[in-house]
């Protein structure tokens, strides 16, 4: 059976032993995306993670755990199969707070420093003086800046509608708008009082002035619980995923990109156990296509999908079988195969080709995992899918998968456009 999937998936001159080792290779390339969380308590950083992960907010807070002296982690979903990591600093406005032990535990470790501040809180001394040492350590590594509770500017009101700091005008210059500076980049947003309350515009206008040069991004959001009564309890919201997606290195922002669907699939009790596992083998595969040479990648990223088709067998207790191994394993070949042959090409032109096939290794491994999934899941019920039902899940979650990424290639282009 080894044999023949090896031969289904062009792996016969690729050992174990080779592959073992260029899958570790891949997974000390394919870290779980880790957010460093920088803000005072109450800043909305509980509210960012539960907009993201969709957890409640008592599983977070029970989700935490102790890092270093004074900051906290929390990994989603679990800690044993985690597919993102959120460190929390909560050491700031604490008597004597060095940033020094918190930069030594996560300097190599955080994609992204998410400074979190409310929007009309003006006292940042104790977030600036730290915030200086961390980019000092780090130039390199984007800092994203939300600005939050834009509500306490306008009070008993609705958020603005419709939301003036869309993606589009608030990082591009405008001959109306004011540059917010970000380092090497520059941002604006519209600066016509009837768009934004004065009050917030102002206030707005101060933080940019303090944080300069120490920020990349500035994301305005307010999220918030239903019950305190916002018809968008969301606002800015997708902003700031949006935000993080292209700050993030590419294997990493493809596990943003899916987020939305990993929240729905964990509803499924064994989905708790089978989604970590699939985003994983996900990730190694994007990992694996951003290879610089074409083809080489293609029996590595098979390889992959070979033993994801096991692991989650084994998940779901089913016995593999020639014939289901040869239905799933085929169909995975041949697909996966065919269009790497046409986009490995691709790989000669600089970032767009990388692009394209680290979205696509990721996309066919995800929707294959999901595809597996539903079928082990139906096999334990005691249906027999056919090979044409299994085909047709699959397609279903290759083409939500892939528009995902197109969507967001397209938001990406528009803006750059603009």
């Amino acid at each position: 059976m080894l044999e023949r999937l090896k031969s289904l998936f062009g792996l016969s001159e690729l050992s174990d032993e080779q592959f073992e080792r260029q899958r570790q290779e891949l997974v000390k390339k394919t870290p779980v995306p880790v957010i460093w969380l920088f803000g005072k308590t109450g800043s909305g950083k509980s509210s960012i993670v539960r907009y993201l992960t969709g957890e409640s907010r008592a599983t977070i807070g029970n989700g935490y755990r102790p890092e270093t002296k004074r900051s906290d982690q929390y990994e989603f979903p679990s800690s044993d199969q985690p597919i993102i990591r959120f460190i929390d600093t909560r050491g700031l406005g604490e008597s004597g707070y060095d940033p020094s032990e918190d930069i030594s535990a996560f300097d190599k470790k955080a994609h992204v420093v998410l400074v979190v501040a409310r929007a009309m809180d003006h006292a940042l001394a104790e977030i600036v003086t730290p915030l200086k040492a961390i980019r000092a350590s780090r130039p390199t590594r984007p800092v994203v800046l939300a600005l939050t509770c834009l509500h306490e500017a306008y009070p008993l009101q609705q958020h603005p509608d419709p939301d003036p700091f869309q993606l589009h005008d608030w990082m591009n210059k405008t001959s109306n708008g004011f540059e917010v500076a970000t380092g090497s980049e520059a941002s604006s947003v519209p600066a016509a009082s009837s768009e934004i309350p004065p009050e917030l515009l102002r206030s707005i206008r101060e933080q940019q002035d303090r944080f300069s040069g120490l920020v990349d991004r500035i994301v305005p959001i307010d999220l918030t619980l239903p019950e305190e009564g916002f018809t968008n309890s969301e606002f800015g919201g997708s902003r700031l995923k949006q935000t993080l997606i292209e700050v993030l290195p590419e294997a990493c922002r493809q596990v943003i990109l899916h987020l939305d669907d990993v929240q729905k699939s964990l509803a499924d009790l064994t989905a708790q156990k089978a989604i970590p596992i699939i985003i994983r083998y996900s990730s190694l595969a994007a990992s694996a296509a951003a290879a610089p040479l074409p083809w080489i990648d293609i029996p590595v990223v098979m390889g992959l999908q070979s033993r994801l088709i096991y692991v989650l067998a084994d998940l779901y207790g089913q016995k593999m079988n020639a014939e289901l191994l040869s239905q799933m394993a085929g169909a995975a070949a041949g697909r996966l195969a065919i269009r790497f042959a046409v986009k490995a090409p691709l790989k000669m032109i600089p970032i767009l080709g990388q692009t394209a096939n680290v979205a696509m290794a990721f996309a066919y491994t995800y929707s294959l995992g999901k595809a597996c999934c539903w079928y082990f899941g139906e096999v334990r019920k005691g249906a027999t899918p056919s090979s044409e039902e299994l085909n047709r899940v699959w397609s279903e979650q290759l083409s939500a998968a892939t528009n995902i990424w197109q969507n967001e290639r397209r938001g990406a282009d528009e803006n750059a456009s603009m």
